[in-house]
């Protein structure tokens, strides 16, 4: 008589671990790395302007600074930075499932984790910078967590019916701007001036952002449920035509407001501005997105062992939180009245103000990887959202 054994199947894991530094993909952490060197130059240059910019005429440097951050910065940078955070929270929702959980725990982590990177924004406008995006980015996950589950045809009829809205409000921002011609204001000195006015500038940047926001976000959800950034090489197709498309259509799409920002174009009227303000910010989704893309092919074509330098741009990404954070700290130390008070810097020395404060942090980034430590930031949002015991 033969006794058959019946085994029950294992359990699901539904332990929350961080995935290894050693088993990310390489392509979402070289795009953050990178793409910090672009928010460095964008916030280098949003300073420069708040600080009452130079005191003589502008040179020849600053004039082409002005054109080349409009066309290849401004917009640009961070539409790229949303859609990697949808990608992120994607492949967390996938993940999970592999794992086990139950929707309705993921849920409740993402929110929670949203929370967090409220507060953490928050603190970070009121003390060190007012164009915080962490608690642009808490929000969106609380209000949007939902769109994890919805279709692929669901989540582009959703990005391409907020399209306009988003076009909408940025002309409307960039005609006032031109009719009133009072652009942004100065920082004032002393601490409390200054935390006023970085909560105050905060609150609109804030409105502004987020309606930014959706469109790269839910296009990377998209991406990310189908993992093109972590499988370039099934994709690559997809990525060339975002990248060669992409990147040339936000430049052109940013000339007319750079032609004009740069004093080339004098002539401009604000119904003219009405016009090239939205181009300027429809196309700056398109660079976002291809800077991605380009990023991506780069990876997809990296085979045999890493160089130096492509370990140290992805260990800034796994870090990027942290040195988000740490470059407001390099501003505030440079910029403001309490600290060093740099004062009338010009648009060609923020650029170059702007790639030595990123290029430090690629190497503390790089020290921390050959030392195996996480971001403090990346391990606080964690521990916050997950609990001790995690």
């Amino acid at each position: 008589m033969s006794h058959t054994s019946t085994s029950r199947p294992p359990a699901p894991d539904t332990t929350d671990r961080p995935l290894p530094l050693d088993r990310r993909s390489l392509a979402p952490d070289l795009a953050r790395g990178v793409m910090l060197l672009v928010i460095a130059l964008a916030h280098a240059h949003l300073f420069t302007l708040l600080i009452g910019g130079p005191e003589n005429p502008l040179t020849i440097a600053d004039r082409i600074t002005d054109a080349g951050t409009i066309m290849f910065v401004d917009l640009r940078g961070y539409p790229m930075f949303a859609a990697l955070f949808g990608y992120g929270l994607a492949r967390i929702h996938h993940r999970r499932g592999e794992r086990g959980h139950e929707w309705r725990r993921t849920r409740g982590l993402l929110r929670r984790r949203g929370l967090w990177l409220i507060v953490f924004g928050l603190a970070h406008a009121a003390l060190l910078f007012p164009g915080d995006i962490l608690a642009v980015y808490g929000l969106v996950a609380l209000l949007l967590v939902g769109v994890l589950r919805f279709r692929d045809r669901t989540l582009v009829i959703l990005a391409l019916a907020w399209l306009p809205v988003a076009a909408a409000v940025h002309a409307l921002v960039g005609a006032d701007d031109a009719m009133t011609g009072a652009g942004l204001p100065l920082m004032p000195d002393g601490f409390v001036n200054e935390l006023l006015f970085r909560l105050e500038l905060f609150a609109i940047l804030f409105v502004m952002m987020f309606i930014s926001t959706i469109v790269p976000f839910l296009v990377g959800v998209l991406a990310g449920r189908h993992r093109v950034l972590e499988r370039p090489r099934e994709h690559l197709r997809l990525l060339r035509a975002t990248a060669f498309v992409g990147i040339p259509l936000s430049v052109l799409g940013g000339l007319p407001l750079a032609l004009a920002k740069a004093g080339v174009w004098t002539d401009a009227t604000p119904l003219d501005v009405l016009v090239v303000t939205p181009l300027h910010q429809v196309t700056g989704y398109a660079g976002g997105l291809g800077y991605a893309a380009l990023i991506a092919l780069i990876a997809a074509r990296a085979t045999g062992p890493r160089g130096p330098v492509t370990d140290a741009l992805a260990a800034l990404g796994q870090r990027s939180m942290t040195f988000y954070l740490a470059q407001s700290v390099a501003w505030a130390v440079l910029f403001s009245s309490y600290t060093l008070h740099v004062q009338h810097t010009s648009p060609a020395a923020g650029v170059g103000i702007a790639v030595v404060v990123w290029a430090a942090t690629v190497l503390l980034a790089d020290l921390m990887r050959r030392r195996d430590k996480r971001g403090p930031a990346e391990v606080a949002l964690r521990r916050l959202t997950y609990g001790p015991s995690r």
